[in-house]
């Protein structure tokens, strides 16, 4: 699901990894679908690489969207533009463990903007994640 959706530093919204050339990358953006290059050097986020700091460790950005889809019913999630602390108990029912001295309100907006992105272009399928848990779950008997 996640796996060639990135963000990048300096520029909003998400993108879709199309292609590598080198030294650079050719995206498209989830919003206008419009095609960019960007330089390979610039601050590129794989979001199937993120991961949120939490009290016992870190979780993985894919978990807590499956949290925020639960509890959404598959609809939208509340607006990140909110006050602050509405977006921090917004995200304590999510996330109960969350580290509040490491995650920033700042990146409570980005992981609900980057989930009501998502949610909008369907793109919130986690049925292929369940598959594969199921199919590990199947070779290890």
């Amino acid at each position: 699901m996640l796996k060639k959706i990135l963000a990048i530093s300096g520029h909003s919204g998400l993108f879709r990894l199309i292609a590598e050339p080198k030294n650079n990358i050719i995206v498209e953006s989830l919003d206008t679908n419009k095609r960019i290059a960007v330089n390979s050097a610039s601050k590129i986020s794989l979001l199937d690489d993120i991961v949120i700091y939490t009290k016992t460790g870190e979780t993985p950005l894919k978990e807590i969207l499956k949290a925020i889809f639960d509890k959404e019913n598959g609809g939208a999630s509340i607006d990140p533009k909110l006050p602050e602390g509405k977006l921090k108990e917004y995200f304590e029912s999510v996330l109960p463990d969350y580290d509040k001295d490491r995650v920033y309100t700042s990146d409570i907006k980005k992981m609900l903007l980057w989930y009501n992105i998502l949610q909008e272009k369907n793109m919130l399928d986690f049925t292929e994640e369940n598959s594969e848990e199921n199919q590990s779950e199947k070779e290890s008997e």
